[in-house]
């Protein structure tokens, strides 16, 4: 009977253990709230230097040697390279007293320049005119219609009308064969000064071997024989056409990106030459580069994007572009300060390659919303994350966390 009241006892124990044991294991620990903020990625907002990228298309063409003209007699001042040197697109091979030529060039180019506007001017004018007069008679003759004018008044503006028209193509012709005119006098001066900038330096075109120098110092160069040339054996030039509004902005010597799709290569070139005056029946300017003469793999004929650097921006703040948004004429952004969307109105100013200068509205090193912007308003709680955001398909109140899977910090640790 002990032995039978002992193993009961001992069965009561176990069974009070197992129970302990279940009570323990049912017990959840409490889970810690998701918090319910919209997934975004951020980025620190620092300043950066940024300019406007303008790119173009043009063709390369093959050439084996430059020779530099100059079709004017000059005296020479300076020397700054000898034959059998080796020498680079954009440097200095001479100086020409060209002070009288460049002078010429200069009130040429502003004598176009005038022509030009005045043309345009007037033929402005003549529109505004022609196109009242119309209406007058227009007005007249639904006047007539009603018995409140006359034929004679409709004859009046009518040939009021024809006069003026003739008056607009006799000044618009007289106009254009001073323009036409002009621009042949900056043509003339823009074949003289190839080369040469405005200081009077004639400038190597491509890089190679100078083969023959003919300047001398205090010596004079004849319009006759070249001043230098450059042996460029296998070299290649990128020729390009460009705006009126791009044109004032490169000179020979600057640098620009090629990229040259066919041969899958992009390399920097220089600015051999930009042409002074535009092509007549495109309006635009032709600007020619040289490659580097040690790049391989180029043809003749094939196609090459271009790419100046202008308008530079230093010391700015710059963000993606991506990064603001637009509602009708005003620009805005978000960024996140305790944990919340912030609405921040922006003007902008340069755009690069993917990038946005911020002129006005933000400040180094707020935290900018790089993704999921899109889904934001002003005061919405969010949560950044290093992933992805809410898909664009996604209501943000129905997103789910990007990190929902993810364990706990700890959980599962002490196992």
């Amino acid at each position: 009977m002990t032995k039978k009241k002992f193993l009961a006892a001992g069965l009561a124990a176990v069974l009070a253990l197992s129970l302990a044991a279940c009570g323990g294991a049912d017990e959840t620990p409490e889970e810690e709230p998701v918090n319910p903020g919209v997934a975004v990625q951020v980025q620190e907002i620092g300043a950066d230097t940024i300019y406007t990228e303008n790119t173009v298309s043009g063709q390369l063409v093959a050439e084996d040697q430059s020779t530099i003209m100059v079709a004017v007699s000059a005296k020479c001042t300076a020397v700054y390279a000898e034959a059998g040197d080796e020498v680079k697109a954009g440097d200095m091979l001479c100086t020409l007293d060209l002070g009288s030529t460049l002078a010429s060039h200069n009130a040429a180019s502003i004598n176009y320049r005038s022509s030009a506007q005045s043309y345009n001017d007037q033929a402005a004018v003549f529109e505004k005119q022609i196109a009242l007069l119309e209406k007058n008679v227009r007005d007249l003759k639904e006047l007539f219609e009603i018995g409140a004018a006359s034929q004679l008044e409709i004859d009046q503006a009518e040939l009021q009308l024809q006069t003026t028209i003739a008056q607009r193509n006799s000044t618009l012709s007289q106009l254009e064969a001073g323009m036409q005119s002009a621009l042949s006098n900056v043509e003339q001066l823009d074949t003289v000064l190839e080369n040469v900038d405005a200081r009077g330096n004639v400038i190597a075109p491509s890089s190679g071997t100078l083969v023959t120098m003919n300047a001398t110092e205090g010596g004079f160069i004849s319009n006759t024989a070249p001043v230098a040339v450059i042996d460029g054996a296998e070299q290649m030039k990128a020729v390009v056409q460009v705006s009126e509004a791009l044109v004032p902005k490169l000179a020979a010597g600057d640098t620009a990106d090629v990229s040259v799709s066919a041969a899958n290569q992009t390399f920097e070139a220089t600015i051999r030459s930009v042409e002074r005056a535009a092509n007549m029946q495109t309006r635009l300017y032709t600007v020619t580069l040289t490659l580097p003469s040690d790049t391989d793999g180029l043809l003749a004929g094939m196609f090459a994007d271009v790419t100046f650097h202008t308008d530079v921006s230093e010391d700015t703040i710059v963000v993606p572009t991506e990064a603001v948004l637009t509602r009708g004429e005003t620009q805005y952004v978000f960024v996140v300060e305790n944990g919340a969307a912030k609405y921040m109105e922006v003007t902008t100013g340069l755009t690069g390659n993917g990038v946005t200068e911020v002129l006005t509205g933000l400040t180094a090193g707020q935290q900018l919303v790089t993704v999921g912007q899109a889904y934001l308003n002003d005061g919405d709680p969010v949560r950044v994350v290093s992933g992805a955001a809410a898909p664009a398909e996604t209501p943000k109140e129905e997103a789910e966390p990007a990190d929902e899977a993810a364990p706990e910090d700890g959980e599962g640790q002490g196992e």
